[in-house]
């Protein structure tokens, strides 16, 4: 996904961060600065022991986020190790808390920097597949490997590939002593505490998009000097009084919070999150000659794969799309849908064609959807949004 504009505005109860590319909002994280953000260390305290299912189980450990997060006994690589009410315990946010749903926290611990993730508990060196190149990998990885130190994992980032070796190996260190600083206030304080907030999301965007940014437009003078201090990059800094609204960000939001998507053939998408899955549904609508059924589709999966990364929807995602359902028909708009959504920073994964027909597709939960967080269930109505006869 090409980015060449990047908004922020910091409020007092949110922070949000929209992605734009030809004046056109592709991709919006709202942060509720008043959550525990995903990345964010804690030394947590446990509250109670969940028994799952299998014989498995889990803890709720108290980390000072309005409600209790959750994490997997069984979390692979770190073993099976009990726990006791009230013992203190180092972990970190993988999922941010949302709606009824407390936060999801794991022991395994990372530290993503601008080319590598340290990961003090593993013991393999990984890549990015996006770096490509084989050759490329294989000399990243060898570098990797001569600097490591003892038993410690690292994944090797997308942007590694275009950093000079000395920058690895500079990155290294760094991260090592923010893993050290982490250790030694977790023998110091008292739980619960942070122990480790995660540094700007606005810079790491910048990081990720610098190869195409333009503009980055913000709402104070501090954060322009925090950027300049940070980046020495071929862009324009841009203040704004309230930038969201100028830039038309706001009513990309209003829109995204709509059931309902109108496409330009005369389709529209409806769009309806659940407790269990989100459900998307495709209807010709105004299509009445215009274009074949297939022409919808195929526009439609360009405006889904969109709206799932505008709308930040996850988990389980079931699509019917209109017309028939047999593969030699879709097969052209599972392609389409595979390659906008190969695009999201967030894995997503297109897993076929279901029995009944629809499309089904898992992506990767991290932060709460737009709608969990800009809205509530209604207490009347109980989510149903529907009024008796």
């Amino acid at each position: 996904m090409t980015v060449d504009t990047i908004v922020y505005e910091k409020g007092n109860a949110y922070t949000t961060i929209a992605l734009m590319n030809e004046g056109r909002v592709k991709e919006i994280e709202i942060i509720d600065n008043a959550k525990a953000a995903e990345g964010n260390i804690y030394l947590g305290k446990i509250t109670r022991k969940i028994d799952l299912a299998n014989g498995r189980h889990g803890y709720m450990v108290d980390i000072k986020d309005g409600k209790d997060a959750f994490f997997n006994a069984d979390e692979y690589g770190m073993g099976d190790t009990e726990y006791n009410e009230g013992q203190s315990i180092v972990v970190q946010v993988t999922q941010e808390r949302r709606a009824e749903k407390g936060a999801k926290v794991v022991r395994s611990l990372q530290f993503v920097g601008t080319y590598l993730v340290y990961c003090p508990f593993r013991m393999n060196i990984d890549a990015s597949s996006r770096i490509g190149s084989f050759e490329k990998i294989k000399e990243l990885k060898t570098l990797v490997q001569n600097n490591v130190q003892g038993q410690e994992g690292w994944v090797i980032r997308t942007a590694a590939a275009d950093a000079a070796p000395d920058e690895l190996a500079e990155e290294m260190v760094e991260l090592r002593k923010i893993y050290d600083v982490v250790r030694a206030k977790a023998r110091s304080e008292t739980a619960p505490c942070l122990l480790y907030a995660k540094g700007s999301p606005l810079f790491e965007y910048m990081s990720n998009n610098a190869l195409t940014l333009n503009k980055v437009v913000v709402n104070t003078r501090n954060m322009e000097e925090a950027i300049k201090n940070e980046f020495d990059g071929d862009f324009e800094i841009e203040v704004k009084n309230s930038p969201l609204k100028e830039m038309g960000v706001d009513e990309a939001i209003g829109e995204a919070m709509e059931k309902e998507v109108r496409l330009k053939c005369g389709g529209r998408v409806f769009i309806e999150e659940t407790k269990a899955f989100v459900a998307i549904d495709v209807d010709t609508g105004d299509d009445h000659g215009a274009g074949s059924i297939s022409h919808v589709n195929e526009e439609a999966a360009v405006e889904i794969a969109r709206q799932i990364r505008l709308r930040n929807l996850s988990g389980k995602i079931i699509i019917d799309f209109a017309g028939s359902s047999e593969y030699r028909y879709m097969k052209p708009v599972l392609e389409i849908l595979d390659r906008e959504l190969a695009k999201d920073s967030t894995r997503a994964h297109v897993i076929g064609l279901s029995r009944g027909g629809n499309v089904e597709v898992v992506r990767v939960r991290r932060r709460p959807s737009l709608s969990d967080i800009l809205s509530v269930e209604c207490p009347t109505c109980h989510g149903t949004g529907r009024v008796e006869a």
